[in-house]
């Protein structure tokens, strides 16, 4: 018994934290950072960083928000698998996925209202 709750109280990294690790990777060679770029973003070594996206350390709450900030998406974002699979069954809510996550990266007011406009004229026909 005494091993099982040793086993369940880990600190080792899951599956779960080399999912968002992957996915931290895939967003920031996407918006052509180095690992070193985004370390000091973050205030962190690009060993650190690379430990993070390679799932051999984990990242704390604070750390996942400060990732989320810099890359301009969502914390629930990381979470999503790193190869980015949505349900086939449901090509609007792709849609809509896809569409959430350029609304988070929308770095300013005016920005947002540009947007918001684009799409109310959009819809409007």
């Amino acid at each position: 018994m005494e091993t099982n709750q040793r086993q369940h109280s880990s600190r080792a990294p899951t599956r779960v934290d080399q999912l968002v690790g992957e996915k931290i990777r895939k967003l920031r060679i996407s918006q052509n950072m180095t690992l070193a770029e985004l370390g000091n973003e973050l205030g962190i070594s690009h060993q650190q960083l690379q430990k993070y996206e390679t799932g051999t350390n984990r990242l704390s709450a604070g750390m996942l928000s400060n990732v989320a900030h810099v890359l301009r998406v969502p914390i629930s974002g990381l979470f999503q698998e790193a190869n980015n699979e949505l349900d086939d069954s449901d090509p609007m809510e792709q849609l809509r996925n896809e569409c959430r996550e350029w609304l988070v990266r929308a770095d300013s007011e005016e920005t947002l209202t540009t947007i918001s406009r684009v799409l109310k004229a959009i819809i409007a026909n």
